[in-house]
């Protein structure tokens, strides 16, 4: 399976559904992310956060894509949505991940919009939180008990965030992960929000054709 996930700048992917991807990969699903700007303004003295995206991305074993955008300038109409088709178009992805819609960061929401418009014939959109949503209730959730760890890892390559007081505060990520498991009924959690969720169950079928072959249960 083809998976796309999309943030507004460096680590926001990491934040709202780096365990998920974790979790694609491990599956053998073929994962890319389009971050749409390089996060310029949250640039502390010479870092690159370009070269702390990549090395996140290496750590989640994801192939990354660049929107091209000024931080704080995202736009949410045409320019933005071409560009996000662009991506999905390459990645010929059947689910996406995106940020949610109600949230505090200008650039955070008109990637929302434009995402909802590139994604309209893709099955699954799950939208996830970051630190500036809001009015976030989610209704899917994906376990990342075992990779948990390894989503921490990648976090860390965005070093120049974590060393600064801001979002990517790693104990907090760590307990939401364990307050959004203990809502899905799990140990570690993501929670996302989904109007449209496909749950394709092929492969689970075609293992159980000799039991019900067995069974003698005409299909």
């Amino acid at each position: 399976m083809n998976i796309l996930a999309i943030g507004a700048h460096p680590d926001d992917v990491e934040l709202g559904c780096g365990g998920a991807l974790l979790r694609h990969v491990a599956q053998g699903d073929a994962v890319s992310i389009l971050v749409m700007t390089t996060g310029q303004r949250g640039t502390v003295g010479d870092t690159s956060r370009v070269h702390e995206q990549q090395d996140a991305a290496r750590v989640l074993g994801v192939r990354l894509v660049w929107g091209g955008f000024e931080d704080g300038s995202v736009p949410a109409g045409p320019e933005a949505i071409t560009v996000i088709d662009r991506a999905v178009e390459e990645s010929q992805a059947r689910v996406m991940y995106t940020h949610a819609a109600s949230d505090t960061h200008q650039d955070h929401r008109s990637t929302a919009i434009a995402s909802q418009a590139a994604a309209r014939r893709i099955g699954s959109v799950l939208c996830y939180e970051t630190p500036s949503s809001q009015s976030f209730e989610p209704n899917v959730f994906i376990e990342i008990d075992d990779v948990l760890d390894a989503k921490l890892a990648a976090l860390r390559a965005h070093w120049s965030q974590v060393l600064r007081p801001g979002p990517v505060d790693l104990d907090a990520i760590a307990a939401q992960a364990r307050f959004r498991g203990f809502q899905g009924r799990v140990q570690h959690a993501e929670a996302f929000e989904s109007n449209r969720f496909v749950w394709d169950l092929g492969s689970r079928i075609e293992a159980a054709r000799p039991a019900v072959a067995k069974l003698g249960i005409a299909r």
